[in-house]
This record gives structure tokens, sequence and C-alpha cells, in this order.
């Protein structure tokens, strides 16, 4: 049976730490004589990923290296979502969706639906399966949040909100690695991970 993506991370171990890089591309250069900056800001903003999973039982660490054997380096996708702030600082509940006006780049999400309000920081899942999509709440408006990354496209209207364990889609972001000791436990894995886009 062929692999279809994006895959679901393995559950057989949690993460040991992660760090997380919101990435934008936005340049500044800056007058050597003068210290006078100029600032380009392009819409690329984007998600990156870097994860040590704990130490393991060889057992354990067969389950992610199969995981990572399926991916075939980056060609293969997969879900990733937040190990901290799974749920809404605020007090959002029900059914969310975007609302009619979602413009592609823009950084404000029209909301609808549900009841309460998101809370800076809380995750957003825009989209389901295949279509998911990842972000952050950088402020509460009336009726809209603004996020980062910026949206990915127009969003059409009803299009449904994840808030609680909300995941995008990634793909691997260099060689996972894994080192083992005399005693075939395994030390310990690293993968790095990159919004697909």
């Amino acid at each position: 049976m062929a692999i279809s993506y994006p895959l679901a991370l393995p559950t057989i171990t949690g993460f040991r730490s992660v760090e997380l890089s919101a990435r934008t591309a936005v340049a500044m250069v800056m007058s050597p004589f003068t210290g006078e900056q100029q600032v380009y800001a392009w819409p690329g903003q984007w998600w990156s990923w870097s994860v040590s999973l704990p130490p393991m039982t060889e057992a354990e660490a067969a389950v992610w290296a199969g995981f990572f054997l399926a991916l075939n380096g980056p060609e293969g996708t997969f879900y990733l979502g937040p190990a901290v702030r799974t749920v809404t600082g605020g007090t959002a509940a029900g059914a969310w969706a975007v609302n009619t006006g979602a413009v592609a780049n823009s950084t404000t999400l029209p909301i609808t639906g549900g009841t309460g309000s998101f809370a800076v920081g809380d995750w957003l899942q825009v989209g389901a399966t295949t279509a998911s999509k990842l972000h952050r709440v950088t402020q509460v408006n009336v009726g809209s949040v603004d996020v980062f990354p910026r949206l990915r496209s127009a969003y059409a209207g009803a299009t449904a909100i994840t808030y609680t364990n909300p995941k995008g889609i990634f793909r691997l972001a260099g060689i996972p690695s894994e080192s083992y000791d005399t005693a075939i436990i395994s030390n310990g894995m690293n993968f790095g991970a990159i919004e697909a886009l």
C-alpha cells in the first residue's frame, strides 16, 4: 500500500524540547555613514521548528525512524502542532469559522460563530486535513483576529477554525539525527520541520 501524505506524528513518545521560529522575508539595509535604515518587507512568512525527542528504548526509536524514512526527506509532509497552549487562553467556545472577506496575504482573519473571544498567543488551525494552515493570534479585534503568518489564501467563508490541538502541515528540514549508547538505548532524536507551502 502506498504511503499517503500528510502523515500523523508517532504518539509513542512526546517531545523533549521544541524551538519554534517565526520566519519572515524582511530585509534591512543601514547606511554606514548616517545609520539611516530602509526596511523591505515581502509577504513571505512561515513557521520553522526544531524538535528534540527524549531518550527512548530501541523499539520506540524504531517507530520514529520508520516515520522519518517514510517521509523520504522533504518529499513527504506531516501534521505538526504546538506542544504548549493547545487550547485557547481566552474564552472562545463553540464552533468558529472564517467569515467572508478573508484576503490572501492579509494579517487579518475575519471570524464568525462561537462565543467568547480568543486571546493573543492562541493557535488557530484554518481548514482541515490536507488544507490545514497554522496561525497564531497577534491581536484580538471585534469580528476578527490579526494572525501570523499572513493568510495563505482568500479563505472561503465558513472554513472551519480549530483552536483545540490545532495542526498545520510541515515537511522535514534537513536530515533527522539519532544516537545510541552501548546499552542499545536511544539517547534521543532531533529533527527540524518547516511549514509546507
